[in-house]
């Protein structure tokens, strides 16, 4: 099948690319981008011209920042294309809603992407946890936004999300292996004074699970999940690629490299099927955040450490 990917940067070259150029479901058949191309790949500057003049192509993979995702996706599933949203899906949970009721009436696949669900020990521990009781738990998410998002300022403009792009695939881990859901109960959020959204955010849920979020982190980076349970620890580390039970290895995988080329498989799955697949549960919890929680303004955040 066909498909274009719309907005090159950083994620799309570092993943996507590399996920489609390995596919056996899909062509890379075009690009959109008012910036930047593939090589050997038609390159379009306007969304709308990708779909005026290429018919053949099936589906558009949404890349950009989440602000302006919405319209873009709007316009593809318009044009009878399937739609698929880089993660976070939108900017609000509201839009991401309205396309996925478009979506259903116009019989196409919409696939609102989580890439770190398919990192590789998380379906293990989504399995190891049924039916036991989680007593408390632990998230510690830093990470440098310096290597990241070089000088990606949306991350730090309203609906770029701050650490919640990051933080937010925590959520979607957590959301995913948890036997029962959870409700944010307290959040606390460092805003650098020169910006818009948080540097910084530490979460209380209920069932004594706690997030500590971070961007300023340098050196090795932590994505870890720990959660104490009935029948013993579990442990996440490097994003839910290495998986640990009570101090016994069950899966371990050091790279992130076959998250983006199971989304392409499942997306493959979604259009063959005329499925959708939209779960906004992780997206719940960062707006309950950011109602929810204590503000702190920090010192100016500024891309040239010598500043």
């Amino acid at each position: 099948m066909k498909l274009a990917l719309a907005g090159i940067g950083k994620i799309a070259l570092d993943q996507h690319i590399p996920a489609l150029a390995a596919s056996k479901d899909w062509e890379l058949a075009a690009t959109v981008s008012r910036n930047a191309s593939v090589e050997g790949v038609p390159a379009f500057s306007d969304l709308s011209e990708l779909l005026a003049q290429r018919p053949d192509i099936e589906a558009v993979s949404l890349a950009m920042p989440p602000a302006p995702r919405y319209d873009y996706a709007r316009a593809v599933l318009e044009a009878g294309r399937h739609a698929m949203l880089e993660k976070p899906p939108g900017a609000t949970l509201a839009e991401v809603h309205a396309l996925e009721r478009h979506a259903r009436q116009k019989g196409l696949t919409l696939f609102a992407t989580w890439h770190s669900r398919m990192a590789r020990g998380v379906a293990a521990a989504r399995d190891w946890l049924a039916g036991k009781t989680v007593l408390s738990g632990k998230i510690v998410w830093r990470e440098d936004v310096r290597h990241w998002h070089p000088g990606q300022d949306w991350v730090f403009e309203p609906g770029g999300m701050g650490v919640f792009d990051p933080g937010i695939n925590a959520l979607s881990i957590l959301t995913e292996i948890l036997p029962a859901p959870v409700h944010l109960a307290s959040a606390e959020l460092d805003v650098p004074a020169n910006r818009q959204t948080p540097i910084a955010a530490r979460l209380r849920f209920s069932g004594g699970i706690t997030a500590d979020f971070d961007w300023r982190q340098e050196g090795p980076q932590t994505w870890d999940i720990t959660l104490e349970t009935d029948a013993g620890r579990l442990v996440l580390g490097m994003g839910g690629n290495v998986l640990e039970i009570d101090g016994r290895a069950i899966e371990s995988e050091e790279t992130l490299s076959g998250e983006y080329p199971a989304l392409y498989v499942r997306m493959a799955e979604l259009v063959r099927a005329r499925k959708s697949d939209v779960d906004l549960s992780p997206m719940v919890h960062v707006a309950d955040a950011m109602m929810l929680a204590r503000r702190n303004a920090v010192e100016p955040f500024f891309w040239d450490t010598q500043r």
